[in-house]
């Protein structure tokens, strides 16, 4: 895991400036926080988000990106690089794995209700 502070944000922003892309922040009415402008590799964030906010804005364009040349990194980049997207891995099986264990808990709910309306059928007959 990781840590949400200003080094962290830095090192991300690094990550965005070894692939070429600029990050802005500036004010606007971003739905999702931030905005990729097309052909011209600028990712512009909301300048109102604090650290955590920010941090996590550029982890979701990073793992939105289809493919990323690593060979463009500097050695400390790519080790940081990796390190984070195991985290997100991680995370994304975790919460992968409670979605689940939601469903079958609502499966067997509805399977509960429909039982129960099926005994009370049988009754009233």
């Amino acid at each position: 895991m990781f840590k949400y502070t200003k080094t962290t944000l830095q090192k991300i922003e690094t990550i965005f400036e070894e692939l070429d892309y600029k990050v802005r922040y500036e004010r606007g009415s971003f739905k999702s926080g931030y905005c990729l402008v097309e052909n011209r590799n600028i990712a512009v964030v909301n300048k109102f988000f604090d650290i955590e906010g920010r941090i996590n804005v550029l982890l979701e364009i990073l793992t939105d990106f289809e493919a990323i040349d690593e060979t463009g990194f500097t050695e400390k980049t790519l080790e940081f690089y990796k390190k984070i997207m195991k985290t997100l891995d991680k995370k994304e099986k975790e919460e992968n794995k409670e979605e689940v264990k939601e469903e079958v808990k609502a499966e067997a709910s509805e399977e509960e209700v429909a039982e129960t309306k099926k005994e009370e059928t049988t009754e009233s007959e």
